[in-house]
């Protein structure tokens, strides 16, 4: 099994219903950062890449078509090197409510990890910590947050061929997806989840 699609969309631009259209569309899983929740044993390999020692690619995510989220989209350079035949998928969404639905959601365990990570979750607390020091910002405040998420979308941008990349937002629905995979649209409505209001539910 190869990937098909390196999501280079960050957290909180619809990751989790993209890893529900994507595990729906290409019969087969699509990793996303509940996967490192539900294998511990993947937070070594991740918190390597994060200080610069990458993993065999092939090997790691073998068991998977796609990668959306974090941490996956913070190494979309060396993922879509690894699997040139994937499409690049960008997902995106206006900053200020992507860092409004940042704040509300994840920003609070994030400022933990950075600060006093909780008993059991040290481990996860480092690899956290090198990633968005090393790969996107070490700062937890707006201004910067944003600048770094429009500054790393650019990068993908200007980085990957238009014949590869797809700009995807979460009101596109089906339809941008397939056509990039040339796969039919499913007759079901499109997979909405993990909205801010439901966020940590359950």
């Amino acid at each position: 099994m190869t990937l098909r699609v390196v999501g280079a969309g960050l957290g909180r631009t619809g990751t989790r219903s993209l890893q529900t259209a994507l595990s729906r569309l290409l019969e087969a899983p699509c990793y996303h950062m509940f996967e490192v929740f539900t294998h511990p044993e993947h937070v070594p390999t991740w918190h390597a890449a994060a200080t610069g020692d990458m993993p065999d690619w092939h090997e790691f995510l073998a068991g998977y078509r796609a990668a959306v989220d974090w941490p996956a989209a913070s190494f979309w350079p060396e993922l879509s090197a690894a699997f040139p035949d994937a499409i690049v998928l960008l997902s995106v969404r206006d900053p200020e409510k992507w860092f409004d639905s940042v704040t509300a959601t994840i920003m609070t365990p994030l400022r933990a990890a950075f600060t006093e990570p909780m008993s059991g979750l040290e481990a996860w607390s480092a690899m956290i910590r090198d990633l968005f020091t090393n790969r996107f910002t070490p700062s937890v405040e707006k201004d910067d947050w944003i600048r770094a998420f429009e500054a790393h979308n650019e990068r993908v941008r200007e980085s990957v061929p238009p014949d590869r990349l797809v700009e995807w937002q979460a009101s596109d629905g089906w339809e941008p997806l397939c056509a990039a995979l040339d796969i039919p649209v499913p007759d079901e409505p499109f997979p909405w989840e993990n909205k801010r209001e439901t966020w940590g539910a359950g």
